[in-house]
């Protein structure tokens, strides 16, 4: 019997007390029963809805979108309450209920927790309304232009956790004439132009954009895609429509910054991406007395003017205070430098970056921002430019004191949260702080990253999914958002999709040997051996000393572990710093599982263990049902079954292709474990 997993929105529809009508009148009840059938079954198509079966009184209907499921909600309520409103006869009375999460096929029909879920939803909701679960809330609040109202956690029938529900109303429903309106809430802020004179006043430019993304974020019914992926289109001859296509966004705001002595001028313009039809536009003259004061001033009066412009209510947010103007224009080209010299991967550039921030919090002690940015960095840092547990230490003082000085701050409680993922994985704690960032600040692109990561460390990959689509929605061009995004889609299984984004990363990518042995162990998990043959042999051609460590683990999955033996022997010797995690999937990988279990005891032995986020991977497969193995999983907290199994283990001397519809987790362990 085929089976296949996916992640949909499943809605469910049925008439209300549809049983008590058929007792008390059964002729009118099989009417209604009809109208409800002619009714929505149209509705469904137009919105790509598939009609998985009829539940009698009902349907269950699966979608692709979250949003088309929602879409498809509101319209089948509004042409319902239009029925009503047009008809004597007997109401209908429609119950509707979407839910997202993974379902599997099995001979057309679906079947999964979320498929229950779904059904729970529409059975708690009241006739005329729309119900959604939390899961689904996420993917669309930002997106229809009609409000949701938030209700109470709601405990239903055989659900053991209480649900996050919201509703709508079907007067509120979107007509197709709103559509514009909807996109609008998308918005992208362009590298403002320096004009100036002086080259060297770029930082103030960059400042001020930056400080228009902040602000605007912190508006909740906008979407603000991420400084990463604006920042290509600096300087750039491309259209607004073009950008506005790439980007997936209704709305771009550019404009130039000019200084001239000690006087600036800003201009900022509002434009529709379709239409190229200005929405807004503001200059603001002033004395170059205090940076961050002006540039606080003018992206907060921008966000004023775009929320009246587009949602039509008062700006929500707190007063922050001024820092000296030395300490803000350090801070300034800071941000500058870490643009310009990298992502923190080497030390030298990463002392570049930060000598600012350290000199602008030196300047004004009591200035948040550097504080919670440089703590930020030492995270990102952490075994690539610093040493892990070296990078921790300096990064606490600093996030406890961005904290101290502004509570609210969304990149500190980010920073926080990771610490609590990647330093001490206290899961709970970690998801606490993730929560309350995206809560302060759902445009926060790295705060949802680091949780979807977290969510994929707990084999949540439902919930991940959700996380990683909003990621791409908010920074599509991140490089590490679309690593995670192929990573997701391994951890599902679902290794077309996987190869399929990996491949398309090797296209946009400098030729490398690391590009080719990342697609090439995707190859290998999916059983594609020839595939990831091919894929070993680019990479032996451009293979540097640091790359062979993971091509010599591509080699022995492909029956050449020699290299491997050899890789793993060296780094066994080696005096300095060395992944555990990394070097025990080399030993699993010839076979050598006593030995891959000492250097995964020794790696949760430290302060910093690797294991928690590589043990899903393909190498330690053979390693599920040892009980040394689990007792680690345990020690971290970590789940000890698995929902995923690539298509490659051990059969007890060699790497095979494991034939689908296996079990999900093998049958044997490794022939001796020392356990």
């Amino acid at each position: 019997m085929a089976t296949e997993r996916r992640l949909a929105a499943i809605m469910f529809t049925d008439l209300a007390d549809y049983s008590g009508a058929a007792q008390r009148d059964e002729r009118r009840a099989l009417a209604l029963l009809r109208d409800q059938e002619e009714l929505v079954r149209p509705i469904f198509a137009q919105h790509r809805g598939r009609e998985v079966k009829s539940t009698g009184d009902g349907f269950l209907v699966e979608f692709d979108s979250a949003l088309h499921a929602v879409e498809c909600g509101q319209a089948i309520a509004r042409a319902v309450s239009d029925r009503n409103d047009q008809r004597t006869e007997a109401p209908l009375r429609v119950r509707i209920g979407i839910h997202l999460g993974d379902v599997e096929e099995r001979d057309g029909d679906i079947f999964g927790d979320a498929v229950n879920i779904a059904s729970r939803v529409e059975s708690a909701g009241e006739p005329g309304y729309v119900y959604i679960s939390g899961p689904v809330y996420e993917q669309v609040r930002n997106k229809v232009p009609f409000g949701f109202e938030h209700l109470p956690p709601a405990q239903l029938k055989h659900i053991e956790q209480p649900i996050e529900l919201y509703r709508t109303r079907p007067s509120e429903a979107p007509r197709a004439s709103d559509r514009s309106v909807r996109d609008r809430h998308r918005i992208a802020v362009l590298p403002l132009t320096n004009i100036s004179p002086d080259a060297k006043d770029e930082y103030i430019a960059d400042g001020l954009t930056e400080e228009l993304i902040g602000s605007l974020s912190r508006l909740r019914e906008l979407r603000v895609v991420a400084r990463t992926s604006v920042a290509q289109y600096k300087a750039t001859p491309k259209s607004v429509e073009q950008i506005g296509r790439e980007l997936g966004v209704g709305s771009v705001l550019e404009g130039s910054v000019r200084k001239a002595g000690s006087r600036l001028r800003i201009r900022l313009q509002l434009v529709d991406s379709g239409s190229q039809e200005p929405l807004w536009a503001g200059t603001f003259d002033r004395d170059l007395t205090d940076v961050f004061a002006l540039e606080t001033e003018i992206a907060d009066r921008t966000a004023d003017a775009l929320r009246l412009q587009m949602l039509g209510g008062p700006r929500e947010g707190r007063a922050r205070t001024a820092p000296s103007p030395e300490a803000f224009e350090s801070y300034l080209k800071g941000v500058h430098a870490s643009r310009e010299y990298g992502s923190w991967h080497n030390a030298e550039e990463f002392g570049k970056s930060i000598q600012f921030f350290e000199a602008a919090i030196a300047q004004d002690p009591e200035f948040a921002l550097p504080y919670a940015t440089l703590g930020n960095a030492y995270i990102a840092a952490s075994g690539l430019a610093l040493e892990a547990s070296a990078a921790f230490a300096k990064a606490r003082p600093l996030i406890a004191r961005a904290l101290e000085l502004d509570p609210e701050s969304a990149d500190a409680h980010a920073a926080l949260g990771n610490l609590a993922l990647q330093a001490e994985h206290n899961w709970a704690e970690a998801e606490r702080e993730f929560r309350r960032a995206i809560s302060l600040n759902p445009s926060l692109s790295s705060a949802r990253f680091w949780f979807a990561n977290l969510l994929m460390t707990q084999q949540r990959f439902e919930e991940a999914e959700v996380e990683t689509r909003t990621v791409a929605e908010l920074d599509p061009f991140w490089e590490h958002g679309q690593a995670m995004r192929i990573q997701l889609a391994y951890f599902r299984d679902d290794f077309e999709t996987a190869i399929t984004l990996a491949q398309k990363a090797v296209d946009r990518a400098r030729a490398s040997a690391l590009v080719y042995v990342n697609l090439g162990l995707l190859y290998a998990s999916a059983g594609q051996l020839e595939e990831a043959r091919r894929e070993a042999a680019r990479a032996e051609a451009l293979a540097t000393p640091q790359d062979r460590a993971l091509l010599a683990l591509l080699l022995a999955l492909l029956g050449e572990p020699t290299e491997a033996r050899a890789e793993a022997e060296r780094l066994s010797r080696a005096t300095g710093w060395v992944n555990l995690s990394h070097l025990a999937a080399l030993w699993a990988t010839v076979g050598e599982f006593d030995r891959a279990l000492g250097c995964l005891e020794q790696d949760v032995g430290s302060k910093t263990p690797s294991l928690p986020f590589s043990y899903l991977t393909m190498a330690l497969v053979p390693l599920r049902t040892d009980p040394r193995f689990l007792k680690l999983l345990n020690q971290l907290g970590l789940p000890t079954t698995f929902r995923n199994r690539p298509r490659l283990d051990w059969d007890g001397s060699r790497w095979v292709p494991v034939l689908l519809g296996e079990p999900d987790t093998p049958e044997s362990g490794p022939a001796s474990s020392g356990s």
